[in-house]
């Protein structure tokens, strides 16, 4: 079964559970309660918060291009939103079967940074249009080390196809990408770093640094469509969670080895009770919310870097970095 409808109506109960977790943690690092009064713990807040925004009223600027800066919500979260087509959540849901699947998602989510590019200069307002333009120059930059990593796990690997990748680490912990190749850690802080910079969260968030920009690209929008920008940002974080997963830390395989016949072992390994019911997408879930977890705690401990801090990192550090772990996993691989 093809995993494309099943994050159809996940990805909004996601946001709104990443949204919840974000406030608290953020509230635990700056030794703060976060919300409380709205449901128990707040739990509610975010429901409040969402109904609100769906209220608002969904104004387009008089000097605004209208088309363009209407259509251009939709086409980041389409962008995104297809990516998700390909990743596989188990035996049983399985991605869609594209030999370059990984190729496919990397040039898929690619398409985001037109939709931001036109949201912003549709706009027609002075920090919108900054915004735009250091979220070209960002996600153009950071989508390079972003690949070359992914690649090295495709090296390794020696298949670009997101479903066999996950049946090749199915042998327990050891059989994990990243513990069979030490090197592929240095390629996933890599590609966690360059994802970072792909969600524009901080450390990288200057397309829409608040001190800045006021709210950068998204500066125009409010309602209905301010809230799909939102979602794709956090679709985007899940994304790539899940795609760091996947390459380097086993997918929907459980730490266990299948050493024996018991029924436990199987079913630890991602074999499926059903359709719906699998241990496979358990393991895939709770990795990937570690990762979203990582990000979060980042983006609350780490100050924003400067523009040409940014630019420094990826094409001084992380390319060639990312570049000498490709060429050094290859030959590894090739003796």
């Amino acid at each position: 079964m093809n995993t494309f409808f099943f994050f159809l109506p996940c990805l909004l109960l996601y946001c709104l559970i990443v949204v919840y977790a974000e406030r608290k943690i953020s509230a635990f690092i700056q030794d703060r309660y976060g919300p409380m009064e709205t449901g128990p713990y707040g739990i509610l807040q975010v429901i409040a918060d969402l109904l609100k925004t769906l209220q608002k009223e969904d104004i387009t600027p008089q000097a605004a291009d209208w088309w363009i800066h209407r259509l251009a919500p939709l086409i980041v979260f389409m962008s995104v939103f297809l990516g998700f087509s390909v990743i596989p959540l188990s035996r049983a849901w399985n991605g869609a079967p594209i030999v370059s699947g990984l190729y496919f998602l990397m040039g898929i989510v690619s398409i985001d940074v037109i939709g931001i590019f036109a949201a912003g200069w549709a706009s027609n307002n002075k920090y919108s249009v900054m915004g735009a333009f250091r979220a070209a120059v960002q996600l153009f930059s950071y989508e390079v080390p972003l690949g070359l990593s992914a690649l090295c796990a495709v090296a390794f690997a020696k298949t670009a196809d997101l479903n066999a990748l996950s049946l090749q680490q199915a042998e327990g912990l050891l059989s994990w990408n990243v513990f069979q190749q030490p090197l592929l850690f240095f390629a996933w802080i890599i590609f966690f770093t360059a994802s970072l910079a792909e969600c524009s969260r901080t450390p990288f968030d200057l397309p829409e640094a608040e001190s800045e920009l006021v709210a950068g690209f998204q500066a125009e929008y409010s309602g209905f469509r301010w809230a799909i920008l939102m979602l794709s940002e956090y679709a985007m974080m899940f994304l790539l969670s899940l795609a760091a997963v996947i390459l380097f830390w086993g997918s929907y395989n459980s730490p266990f080895p299948n050493f024996s016949k018991l029924a436990l072992f199987d079913l630890t390994t991602g074999q499926s009770l059903g359709a719906v019911n699998s241990w496979g997408i358990f393991w895939l879930m709770l990795k990937a919310a570690v990762l979203v977890g990582l990000q979060i705690w980042v983006r609350w401990t780490l100050p924003r870097v400067r523009i040409d801090q940014l630019i420094s990192i990826c094409w001084k550090y992380l390319t060639p970095l990312s570049v000498a772990l490709l060429l050094l996993i290859a030959w590894v691989k090739l003796l």
